[in-house]
C-alpha cells in the first residue's frame, strides 16, 4: 500500500489530468456504475467539530472502493491545517486489499476545483471571458487556478470581505501563473488574465460571465437580483442542509445542476430552502453533471440561460482522484510503500 503526503498528492494531481478523471467519474456516477451511501457526520461531544465519513465504490475501469475520513473544525483563515483534515483510503475491488492511503485535504481541494472547472466547461457560454471569485481562502486559491483550464478568461476578479486578503490572493495568483508559464504548462485555456480586486460585489456580478462562490457563509448573502442573463454560477462553499451562500432567487432564476441528486436533496442548502419555501420543487434539478457530460443537450439550452452548478462533492470524485494520484505517484517514483504483512 502506497502512502502519499500532502505535497506528494499536490505533485500527483495536476488540474488538467484531474479534470479528465472527474469527467469519467461523474459519468459513471450518473450511469449507476457506483455505490454511494450518503455522507455521515458524527458530532464530537463538547467540541465544535465533527467527524465525516464518506464511503463509496467506483465501477468501470477503476473498479475500486474506499472511504474518506474527515475531521471538520472551524479554524482561522490563515491556519495551515484548514477546516478539513483527513485521509482517503482506497481498496482494489477484485482482492479487497488496500492499495493507497492519501492525505485528504489537498486531494479534496484539487478534486473539488477540478470538478468545478469541468462543470464550468460544459455549462458556461463558450465566449465566457470574465471570472469572478467570491471568497479569498484556500478554496478560492485552488478554484481560481483550476478554472483557467476551462475557459480562456481575460479578466479574473477577486472579491472578499477583507480587501487585504483579496490583494494577497491576487499577488499569489499572478506569481503562480508566471511560474506555470515558465515551466511550459500547455494546458491553459488561454493567455494570462488580468487579475484585479473588486469592491462592489453587485456590480461585479452583473459584469461577470462565470461566478464562483467559495465562502464560509452560513446564511445567504449572494443575491439572484445581481445576476445577468447568460451567467454561469458555481456554488461551492456550503455543503450542509442548514447553510447557504445564495438566496432563493438564484435558485429560481436558474437551470439548476447538481453532482448527485440524492446528495443534493439531502444537503444542498440553497435548493432545500427554495423547496421549503414553495418556490421550486425537486423537479427543478435540471440534471446531474454526469448526465450533461454524456448528453450536452441536458445542459445550457439558450445563450440567455442562467446556469447554476451546486457542488457538494461525492465519494466517487475522491476515489477517482485518489486512483489517479496513485498512478501518477507510481510513475514519478514518489510516496512510501507500507507492507500489509511481515
Amino acid at each position: 500500500m502506497r502512502t502519499l503526503t500532502r505535497s506528494q498528492v499536490e505533485q500527483s494531481l495536476p488540474f488538467h489530468a484531474c479534470m479528465q478523471a472527474m469527467r469519467e467519474a461523474m459519468q459513471r456516477t450518473s450511469a449507476g456504475a457506483c455505490t454511494l451511501p450518503l455522507r455521515q457526520f458524527m458530532p464530537i461531544p463538547e467540541r465544535a467539530g465533527k467527524l465525516g465519513l464518506m464511503p463509496g465504490y467506483l465501477g468501470g475501469d477503476a473498479d475500486c472502493f474506499g472511504v474518506k475520513i474527515v475531521s471538520k473544525y472551524e479554524r482561522p483563515a490563515n491556519d495551515p491545517h484548514g477546516s478539513h483534515v483527513g485521509a482517503v483510503m482506497i481498496f482494489e475491488a477484485a482482492t479487497g486489499l488496500p492499495i493507497a492511503l492519501l492525505e485528504g485535504g489537498a486531494l479534496t481541494a484539487i478534486r473539488t476545483a477540478a470538478m468545478t472547472a469541468v462543470a464550468t466547461d460544459v455549462l458556461a457560454r463558450d465566449d465566457a471571458r470574465t471570472l469572478l471569485m467570491v471568497g479569498t481562502g484556500e478554496e478560492a486559491w485552488t478554484h481560481a487556478r483550476a478554472l483557467q483550464y476551462a475557459r480562456p478568461f481575460t479578466h479574473l476578479q477577486l472579491w472578499g470581505r477583507s480587501p487585504q486578503h483579496a490583494e494577497a490572493l491576487r499577488e499569489r495568483l499572478q506569481h503562480w501563473r508566471v511560474t506555470q508559464e515558465q515551466a511550459g504548462d500547455q494546458h491553459f485555456a488561454g493567455s494570462a488574465p488580468e487579475i484585479e480586486v473588486v469592491y462592489d460585489l453587485p456590480s461585479a456580478c452583473k459584469e461577470a460571465d462565470v461566478i464562483c462562490t467559495v465562502t464560509s457563509a452560513k446564511t445567504p448573502f449572494f443575491k439572484g437580483a445581481w445576476l445577468s442573463a447568460g451567467t454561469h454560477i458555481n456554488l461551492v462553499g456550503s455543503a450542509v442542509a442548514t447553510t447557504a451562500e445564495a438566496d432563493t432567487e438564484v435558485v429560481s432564476r436558474s437551470r439548476f445542476f447538481v453532482d448527485y441528486r440524492p446528495a443534493a436533496l439531502a444537503a444542498a442548502g440553497e435548493l432545500l430552502t427554495a423547496i421549503r419555501e414553495g418556490v421550486v420543487t425537486e423537479a427543478h434539478i435540471a440534471a446531474e453533471i454526469g448526465e450533461v457530460l454524456s448528453d450536452p443537450l441536458c445542459g445550457r439550452r439558450e445563450r440567455s440561460d442562467i446556469t447554476v452548478y451546486k457542488s457538494l462533492g461525492v465519494t466517487t470524485q475522491d476515489l477517482a482522484a485518489a486512483l489517479l494520484a496513485l498512478q501518477q505517484a507510481q510513475a514519478l517514483g514518489i510516496g512510501e510503500n507500507l507492507k500489509l504483512a511481515d
